[in-house]
């Protein structure tokens, strides 16, 4: 049970208070040069917890470790890391002026939810390998991985802006979060009358 894949997805999971705790340390050097050092270990840290989403999954496939515990455990870490994010950035960004990224988080948490509830029911009745994560869903989250990074870092990167960069990934990441979604739910609504 307690395999390697396993460890890696709940360290994913225990890092999570570590990203928290980083945030809301912010506040408190933004007006001092550490900023940039708390700023820099806070998209560390959901660098690292990213990263573990990724080596969880190609462990378990590479030295055949698939589980139930990690096929249960690994989209709740997902969810909970991406939620969490996202959560944190609606906080940040003043939504009288930001407004499109509370929006998007709306999109991509609720899109979560209903997934889960989809692949949850799909499991009751005995069909859920019919609706399996498709690649589209990967590039989507790979470019929500990456948005939600940018706009954690909020400094210039390598001269190029981070805030602005990572709103044009975010946008793109709600709209395919929004066509991945209406396929999961296309296949699933099919087995409605089954």
């Amino acid at each position: 049970m307690m395999t390697i894949p396993n460890i890696l997805t709940l360290s994913r999971i225990a890092l999570i208070p570590v990203f928290v705790i980083l945030y809301y340390f912010q506040p408190v050097y933004s007006d001092t040069p550490t900023f940039t050092w708390i700023n820099f270990l806070l998209t560390g840290a959901y660098a690292a917890i990213s990263t573990t989403d990724y080596l969880d999954g190609y462990l378990a496939r590479k030295l055949n470790m698939t589980s139930q515990l990690g096929a249960f455990l690994d989209p709740v870490a997902d969810k909970l890391m991406v939620s969490t994010a996202l959560i944190l950035l609606v906080d940040f960004y003043p939504t009288d002026t930001h407004w499109y990224i509370s929006v998007c988080a709306l999109i991509i948490i609720s899109r979560e939810i209903l997934v889960s509830a989809l692949r949850e029911w799909m499991s009751t009745i005995g069909q859920r390998s019919t609706i399996n994560v498709l690649f589209i869903g990967k590039v989507k989250t790979f470019v929500q991985i990456f948005a939600i990074l940018f706009l954690l870092y909020q400094q210039p990167f390598f001269g190029l802006p981070s805030f602005e960069i990572g709103v044009t990934l975010l946008l793109i990441a709600t709209l395919l979060t929004l066509y991945s979604g209406f396929i999961y739910l296309k296949e699933g609504v099919k087995t409605f009358d089954s």
